[in-house]
């Protein structure tokens, strides 16, 4: 009953959205396909997260548009805004919702806890940014160490930092520290200084590691120590960092495999080992 119940009223929902806004959807998701070359389905589902965040704009206050888009920023997306975000929770809220609906009324239970699924819908996407910025995070922490050996050679063959950094885009491996010290070295050439592209660059990261780096490198800017000095010394301690982070989780990996075999293998050894005993003593040695 209540599966056909929910089958209606997403059927009712969408004739009546083809019914009142086809052209109006069809022609915005071509504009997005042509705009940015993504597929129907990708660009579908912008127009509908772009359409519910101009309603959703009157919600949005300054302050979380702000720290949203701090997020945003350290994620890799910065054309992405605060409302399109609530968008997003309200329709992983009606997704899981829906579907913590659907398993209640399976497993004969009641159907209010279909709430809980729903507000954890509505958390997801906060669970989804939060992983999303710890992905690219470990990807620049990994691409870090070489990328200042490079920078480092490169300053010590006589190229200033400007030039340096340019080397380090060109040479490097594509990925998000690349992207970001292409847009510092983009600023560098529009006029800003080289502290003010160094700190912009750490505010858009939000690194530990990239702020440190950034911090050395501006006080050796203003203390006129030798650049490349500074640089063997940046990666010589990276490089250390990483060896200890390294051993680090070689040495957490028997603690974290414990409960696994404590789960999962252990029972079934003694199931093996044991179970013909126990069946021998159950039925008397009879098979």
């Amino acid at each position: 009953m209540t599966l056909s119940f929910v089958v209606l009223v997403f059927a009712a929902v969408f004739l009546v959205a083809w019914t009142v806004y086809p052209r109006r959807f069809i022609a915005a998701t071509q504009a997005q396909m042509a705009s940015q070359g993504e597929s129907a389905v990708r660009s579908g589902g912008q127009v509908v997260l772009g359409r519910l965040g101009a309603l959703n704009r009157p919600l949005v206050s300054a302050g979380f548009a702000r720290k949203m888009g701090r997020r945003f920023v350290a994620m890799g997306k910065p054309h992405m805004v605060a409302e399109d975000f609530i968008a997003m929770m309200e329709l992983c809220a009606i997704l899981f919702g829906v579907l913590g609906v659907l398993v209640m009324n399976l497993l004969h239970k009641p159907l209010i806890a279909g709430v809980f699924f729903a507000l954890f819908g509505g958390l997801f996407p906060f669970i989804w940014l939060a992983d999303q910025i710890k992905k690219r995070h470990h990807k620049i922490q990994r691409t870090l160490p070489y990328a200042i050996d490079l920078l480092t050679l490169s300053v010590e063959a006589g190229l200033d930092f400007q030039a340096a950094i340019a080397t380090v885009v060109e040479k490097g491996k594509p990925g998000p520290l690349m992207e970001e010290l292409g847009i510092t070295l983009g600023e560098i050439k529009l006029g800003k200084t080289r502290e003010e592209a160094l700190r912009n660059l750490a505010d858009r990261v939000q690194l530990p590691v990239l702020t440190a780096f950034v911090t050395n490198l501006i006080q050796a800017d203003r203390m006129g120590t030798s650049l490349g000095r500074i640089l063997r010394i940046q990666s010589t301690q990276m490089r250390i960092d990483r060896t200890q982070r390294a051993e680090k989780l070689a040495n957490e990996a028997p603690v974290k495999m414990l409960m696994p075999l404590v789960a999962c293998f252990f029972p079934t050894v003694f199931m093996i080992l044991f179970g013909p005993i126990v069946f021998r003593l159950m039925y008397g040695g009879q098979f």
